[in-house]
């Protein structure tokens, strides 16, 4: 593997790990921390340094480890081929569904911001906002 390579595969991680996590916190309310990831791998025998951690979350680094990777999955209650990566690997069902999730409920923070803040907006204006809004969630 090129450097070019790991790099992009690291990059690749890093964005399926922030993907987890912004699904966790659609799910909980909160982020999971370092502290909650780190006990349930040991609780499982594998362990993982906080500077580990972040260099795989920041995309610093590329990382292949499957017993890391199976951990992480179960943590996140995912499967671990996720993870590991790949073309023809599929985002999981549960969260492209928190995703669809999350995305309507930003699209409604904007839809509510823009209605304020916009003040004396023509009802035909605002719902051209909504539409464009709309639009754009279902293309991403």
């Amino acid at each position: 593997m090129t450097e070019i390579d790991n790099n992009a595969a690291a990059e690749d991680l890093a964005k399926r790990l922030r993907l987890l996590l912004d699904v966790a916190i659609a799910e909980t309310g909160s982020e999971p921390t370092f502290g909650q990831i780190a006990v349930f791998l040991e609780e499982r025998g594998t362990n993982l340094s906080r500077s580990r951690w972040t260099y795989m979350v920041n995309g610093h680094r590329y990382v292949q480890d499957r017993t890391l990777f199976e951990g992480l999955a179960a943590f996140f209650e995912i499967d671990p081929a996720f993870l590991a990566g790949g073309a023809s690997v599929e985002t999981p069902a549960k969260v492209s569904a928190q995703l669809d999730l999350v995305r309507a409920m930003r699209a409604a923070r904007v839809k509510s911001y823009a209605a304020r803040t916009l003040g004396d907006i023509s009802p035909d204006a605002l719902r051209a906002i909504s539409r464009f809004l709309d639009e754009e969630i279902s293309q991403t």
